[in-house]
């Protein structure tokens, strides 16, 4: 049974993976436990395919009173580094998930060397002096059987001594390799002799030149799940067809065997999920490092000011599937607005300032009460300087207002937030022909945005007092790529001709209301009317910078309104 991945209202019971785990637990299997692991290889920052992973590995263990452990797949020396390490421990602690064992694939490096010994022991293993290029041409094709290595038929005793020998650091890298001896011409091309071990004279991150011969990842992941105990190997689908090899080593080693069960990983629209891609990123300067706020890393997005919940939330609405598909990312953008909504406090912000000037209002300050936040009593409320100059939008004035346009133009009244009516009067235009200010009138009777005498007033604009605003930096955040699916381009371009131009636009001296002058970092507001912004890492004292997390405009919602 597969989750509905389209119909946030619509979810079974269980998935098909809670399925399996519950009929294990019926027949005792495993001794009636469940232990499931996140695996990541620190060669790249997460991004939230691994979330996706991270929640539903770490979730299982925690609905069936199991353990999830965190282990580092840090098998090839020469990609991966300590830097990496931190921020996956970083990114799964801030998706809410703690760790019942903290463990790496070099913990094991010993015990895995003694067991393909013991595989070329049993004549399961042997020394391979193939080049990768005349490797690749023995093993064949999927319609076409392979050839057998002329190094397969070494004798046990050889095959110990130049492993040994390889261990010892005699060889170049690339000059040889341990295969097992499995299935030459079998249908499964991963059962065609694979590689076990090659030689990488590199140091590691942990175990320094210690070893200069390391496993691939085939070899070491089974192996490394059946010494934790895992009863329960959760991959995505590309491992599906692994599985015959995964369970071919722990079949020939004799030892426990977890049960390994493929998922369909995440592909989100406009969104690229290639860690080796997402590093060219990054090295090439398109974006300004691993956690931009476009990237999909699980660090970017919690720069952009998506909250942990929203991220664990989505993991849960698009369920677990068995076949592909690709997610809108507006269901994404909809789990952020849906999270926010409850929880962020409302503020004004005005990002393309223009000057009003209120010809009849006293040269004083007053404070106005703001609700903090409509949808939680709790949030209370806050003073709102007003005064005589303040600021609004640039698009909320029209010289020639068009038929349909109910903001503020020469004779047009409209309600200010939480103030007073103000009418247009007149504007001052430069040299240029650009209005540098208007002036208008208010209407004293209608404090907090009341009508005094019944009349209809439709615009409703925000604003900020001119002698309280704070100068704030906003950079508003677009989609990475214009195209629905970035890996698809025309022959011989690439998916960097998919690049959004105008994924970043940044805007300097927007005015913000006093409160916003110091926030903490990744604090979280809705600017009235204009989305959900977070305080980003650059801002310094007397100088905010705040990220757009999300527009207002929820097209997702709209779907489910019409899916309804």
């Amino acid at each position: 049974m597969e989750e509905n991945t389209t119909n946030t209202n619509s979810k079974p019971v269980l998935n098909f993976i809670e399925e399996i785990i519950e009929q294990d637990l019926k027949n005792g299997k495993n001794a009636a436990r469940v232990h499931t692991r996140f695996p990541p290889e620190p060669n790249g920052y997460l991004h939230i395919g691994h979330a996706k992973s991270i929640c539903l590995n770490f979730g299982l263990a925690k609905k069936y009173n199991g353990k999830c452990n965190l282990r580092f797949d840090d098998t090839n020396p020469t990609k991966e580094d300590v830097e990496y390490v931190d921020s996956i421990r970083e990114d799964v602690k801030w998706l809410g998930f703690n760790w019942d064992g903290e463990y790496f694939a070099s913990d094991y490096f010993e015990q895995l060397y003694e067991w393909a010994v013991l595989l070329i022991k049993k004549g399961k293993a042997y020394v391979c002096d193939l080049s990768q290029e005349e490797m690749s041409t023995y093993r064949g094709t999927p319609t076409k059987p392979g050839t057998e290595s002329p190094y397969r038929m070494r004798s046990i005793e050889e095959n110990l001594d130049l492993f040994l020998r390889m261990k010892n650091g005699e060889f170049a890298d690339g000059s040889r390799v341990l295969r097992a001896k499995v299935d030459m011409a079998s249908p499964n091309m991963h059962m065609r002799d694979p590689i076990l071990y090659r030689i990488l004279h590199s140091e590691h991150h942990r175990t320094g030149d210690k070893w200069c011969i390391y496993p691939m990842y085939d070899y070491a992941h089974g192996q490394s799940d059946s010494i934790e105990g895992i009863t329960h190997s959760i991959c995505t689908l590309e491992f599906e067809v692994h599985r015959p090899l995964y369970d071919w080593f722990i079949r020939e080693l004799e030892i426990h065997a977890p049960q390994q069960i493929e998922f369909a990983r995440l592909n989100i629209s406009y969104t690229l999920m290639s860690k080796r891609k997402l590093l060219e990123l990054v090295n090439e300067k398109y974006v300004s490092g691993w956690d931009d706020p476009r990237m999909p890393t699980i660090c970017g997005i919690r720069r952009r000011g998506y909250t942990p919940e929203s991220l664990r939330n989505f993991a849960d609405i698009i369920g677990v599937a068995k076949r592909d598909n690709v997610i809108d990312v507006a269901l994404l953008e909809h789990c952020i607005r849906e999270d926010l909504n409850k929880k962020a406090m409302r503020v004004m912000t005005v990002l393309n300032p223009l000057k009003v000037i209120i010809d009849n209002y006293p040269d004083t300050t007053e404070e106005l009460d703001a609700i903090n936040n409509p949808e939680d009593e709790t949030a209370g409320s806050r003073k709102l300087p007003f005064s005589r100059e303040i600021y609004v939008e640039r698009d909320d004035f029209m010289e020639e207002p068009s038929k349909k346009y109910f903001r503020l133009s020469p004779g047009n009244e409209v309600r200010l937030r939480y103030a007073y009516f103000i009418k247009c009067e007149s504007f001052v235009k430069d040299a240029n022909g650009e209005i540098t200010e208007l002036h208008c009138t208010y209407d004293p009777a209608s404090r907090g945005g009341n009508s005094p005498d019944g009349r209809k007033v439709k615009g409703t604009i925000h604003w900020v007092s001119a002698a309280h605003a704070a100068d704030v930096e906003v950079r508003l955040f677009d989609r990475l790529f214009t195209a629905h699916n970035p890996e698809e381009y025309p022959e011989g371009g690439s998916y960097k001709d998919n690049l959004n131009p105008d994924s970043l636009k940044v805007l300097q001296n927007c005015k913000a209301e006093p409160f916003l002058k110091d926030v903490p970092v990744l604090s979280s507001f809705q600017f009235e009317r204009l989305g959900y912004f977070c305080v980003d890492k650059d801002s310094a004292a007397g100088k905010m910078v705040f990220n757009r997390t999300v527009s207002l405009k929820d097209s997702w919602a709209k779907i489910e309104k019409k899916n309804d």
